[in-house]
């Protein structure tokens, strides 16, 4: 089916069933193919091109900051979907019989518009990832679809490129200030670079039900051993060594940097082989990183499980 474009009654996209997107290099598409600025003038139009093809209703108002971070994705999401969707902006200050009809009442407010009817809405400026998973409930992923700013951070993480990570949490929090996840990420890769005050601060700002939350709570246990474990430059030095000291000091590392499954496992080994090192530190250090992840984390409800079955 050819998608139309409501403006001009011309074809958006190539017809999908006759064209074998294997044999043929997709053509870049461009804003005005997908994305349209919604009024008075066009609103009915494109409502009725939702019998054709979804559209992405973006209702907006200038004078929030919140709703222009949020078109932004909405915009290169547009972009990247290739005409799957249509995304249509409506400013609700311009319009606000528009809006009062579509039954707006906050924004940013996102609605999927499909046949005619309304599938499913949003409201809040969601970051990327979060709108990227809401869109995945109703479209396919484009197949060179990018990462997302969240799995950038973490992939540099994992290779030790705190400074790349430090950048995009920094970004993602100035951006979505009470997305509090991503302060808690960013305390994360504080406690990474060694700056564990900095990370306690970062930590102690947030409202009580996210200080005391589960993540938050792992970012604190991995700065207290961050400063009780041996840095990664001593723990080389100790080479070859599998003597209790050097199990319990590697162990320590690894939930210091954040690797509880690796460490959780390194701990519960050594409590099998010498369960008398340093007064039952390994026993002792394993309910510390319980506590720290909550009860309910599932490494706390396995390890726990594997522990009582050590005991008894």
């Amino acid at each position: 089916m050819s998608i139309i474009d409501p403006r001009t009654g011309k074809p958006l996209t190539a017809d999908t069933a006759s064209t074998n997107t294997a044999d043929t290099e997709r053509a870049p598409v461009r804003p005005e193919d997908v994305i349209i600025e919604l009024d008075a003038s066009n609103i009915q139009q494109v409502l009725e091109a939702s019998m054709q093809v979804p559209v992405l209703l973006g209702c907006y108002s200038p004078a929030d900051s919140s709703c222009a971070t949020l078109l932004t994705v909405l915009e290169k999401l547009a972009l990247e979907y290739a005409g799957t969707f249509l995304l249509g902006k409506l400013n609700t200050d311009a319009n606000p019989d528009i809006s009062a009809q579509l039954g707006v009442r906050a924004v940013p407010d996102v609605k999927l518009v499909s046949q005619g009817g309304l599938v499913d809405n949003f409201q809040g400026a969601l970051p990327e990832k979060e709108v990227r998973e809401w869109l995945g409930r109703y479209f396919p992923a484009p197949a060179d679809a990018p990462e997302s700013p969240e799995e950038q951070a973490e992939a540099a993480l994992e290779q030790g490129d705190t400074a790349t990570a430090h950048g995009i949490y920094q970004d993602l929090v100035t951006q979505y200030p009470e997305h509090y996840a991503y302060q808690v990420a960013f305390a994360r890769v504080l406690v990474a670079e060694g700056r564990g005050d900095e990370a306690r601060s970062v930590l102690e700002n947030l409202p009580p039900e996210e200080r005391d939350g589960p993540a938050a709570r792992g970012v604190r246990a991995s700065i207290t051993f961050s400063e009780q474990a041996l840095s990664a430059e001593d723990i080389a030095t100790l080479g070859e060594r599998d003597d209790s000291e050097a199990q319990f000091q590697r162990a320590l590392r690894q939930v210091a940097d954040g690797q509880y499954d690796a460490g959780l496992e390194a701990l519960l080994t050594l409590m099998k082989h010498d369960r008398t090192y340093n007064d039952d530190a390994a026993r002792k250090t394993l309910l510390q990183v319980f506590d720290a992840l909550g009860a309910d984390h599932p490494l706390t409800v396995a390890y726990r499980r594997k522990l009582f079955a050590l005991l008894y």
